[in-house]
């Protein structure tokens, strides 16, 4: 056995039409994402008459609940075992349950408020965990090979960075449609298509693409709760990457909630909105083969911080643009968004490689538990990015409806362009020496492979 061939035996590496099929849920649930974190907040404060303070208390909430339930989902999707696999179910279970509360929430009945928002939003949250997380999780197992697992994420990113540019976009292809351009509008649109898309690409994912089954040597291997807890804290790689994860989510975060407001209010260009959008996650889409090419030639975690580092010098900028400064903020978007590529491939495909740190320490292959944790890292980065960003608008008189004083928009400019730059910074320097190498992951499925071995003879692992 090679010593980065996984466990059981696995092709080398999958064919792009298993691949792409495996990375079609991603569109709709990408397409999910969009509306939800940069529209639906601005939709439900200007359309629906809620304050900033009460959208963004009432999103944080929903997110705090969805704390909950991420780790129970994740440990029950680890142990459950069917006929059908362990994470394939859960696609199924969560979709119709993502799919009714999308349409309450997006096409909210006349008088819906906070209660409305917060409700609908926590029911969303747990359907969408019961997809999002087993999804991950199953991609996450499909290989043990350092670079074939980039490869797997690059295709299910892409998906998600495509489904962004159709979400992004749908406001355009409304309007040309005769729809118009009101954002209840292009909400309700995109809510029928994420109803018929996310069930049709999960029923096509789940038919073409196999599920790599926990192996049945190491299912011998299961610690108990406290004995889990002590491997999870131990594991260096893991608390250092979820912590520069978290930093960087919300810095993203921070970028996305305040998009549109800042394109609106800060620059005076809201009929741009829709083409900026576009043109950063075109950027995006394009720069994932780039950001895949670099990282098969040098270690995952050296090209995240370079693009970081890219990152954060062009977001510096922000805070010197004023109103009409439109060239320039085009410039920046296309700039970021070529870094995103490398935040959307690179991460997810460390978060597997610190998974076998805690399987090559008798973990059992907890992969639904570590991507539950990685769940709720990028959920309450979103969450504290809506939680901190509409609060201190409205603190400081900020009026997403009307005019604003020179206080307010310093204010909606630092919080979008200086506040990620110091959050990216650091993650970078959280990042700097990690341990977790392709010569260290190799060795890790060297030793994964020993303990299978070992428990099939009867011996200790």
């Amino acid at each position: 056995m090679e010593a980065t061939a996984p466990v059981e035996n696995t092709p080398a590496r999958y064919s792009r039409g298993q691949l792409l099929a495996y990375g079609l849920p991603g569109l709709p649930l990408a397409g999910l994402g969009v509306p939800l974190f940069i529209f639906l907040p601005a939709f439900y404060a200007q359309s629906k008459g809620l304050s900033l303070e009460a959208v963004g208390f009432a999103l944080l909430l929903a997110r705090l609940w969805d704390a909950v339930s991420d780790p129970l989902i994740g440990m029950l999707s680890d142990r459950i075992e069917t006929r059908f696999g362990r994470r394939k179910p859960w696609l199924f279970l969560g979709s119709p349950i993502t799919c009714f509360a999308i349409y309450m929430l997006f096409v909210p009945p006349e008088g819906a408020g906070t209660l409305h928002l917060f409700g609908w939003s926590a029911v969303l949250y747990l359907g969408w965990t019961m997809v999002q997380l087993p999804y991950t999780a199953w991609g996450a197992e499909l290989s043990g090979n350092y670079h074939e697992r980039s490869r797997i994420t690059a295709f299910r990113e892409g998906m998600l960075v495509f489904g962004t540019l159709v979400a992004a976009g749908m406001p355009a292809i409304v309007s040309a449609a005769g729809g118009g351009e009101e954002t209840g509008t292009v909400l309700t649109v995109l809510a029928l298509f994420l109803i018929v898309a996310l069930p049709v690409a999960i029923t096509l994912a789940t038919a073409i693409m196999p599920e790599r089954p926990k192996p049945a040597t190491l299912q011998k291997i299961t610690p108990d709760w406290q004995a889990g807890a002590a491997l999870l804290l131990r594991n260096k790689p893991f608390l250092r990457l979820i912590l520069a994860y978290l930093l960087n989510g919300l810095a993203n975060g921070l970028a996305a909630t305040l998009f549109v407001l800042f394109v609106d209010k800060g620059l005076g260009l809201p009929q741009e909105t829709d083409s900026l959008l576009l043109v950063y996650f075109l950027a995006g889409i394009l720069s994932v083969p780039v950001w895949l090419t670099i990282s098969r030639r040098a270690d995952k975690h050296r090209i995240w911080i370079a693009a970081m580092l890219a990152n954060s010098a062009i977001f510096a900028l922000v805070p010197l643009l004023g109103p009409g400064d439109y060239l320039a903020f085009l410039a920046i978007c296309i700039g970021t968004g070529a870094c995103l590529g490398a935040d959307l491939v690179l991460p997810p495909s460390m978060q597997a490689d610190v998974v076998d740190v805690d399987t090559a320490e008798g973990g059992s292959h907890r992969t639904g538990l570590y991507f539950a944790l990685w769940g709720m890292a990028t959920k309450l980065a979103l969450a504290l990015a809506v939680g901190i960003a509409f609060p201190v608008l409205d603190a400081v008189g900020f009026d997403a409806n009307g005019s604003n004083d020179s206080s307010a928009l310093l204010t909606l400019s630092l919080l979008y362009g200086a506040a990620p730059v110091l959050l990216k910074l650091t993650a970078i320097a959280i990042m700097r020496g990690f341990p977790l190498t392709a010569a260290r992951q190799t060795e890790l499925q060297r030793r994964i492979a020993e303990n299978a071995r070992s428990t099939a003879s009867g011996d200790d692992p």
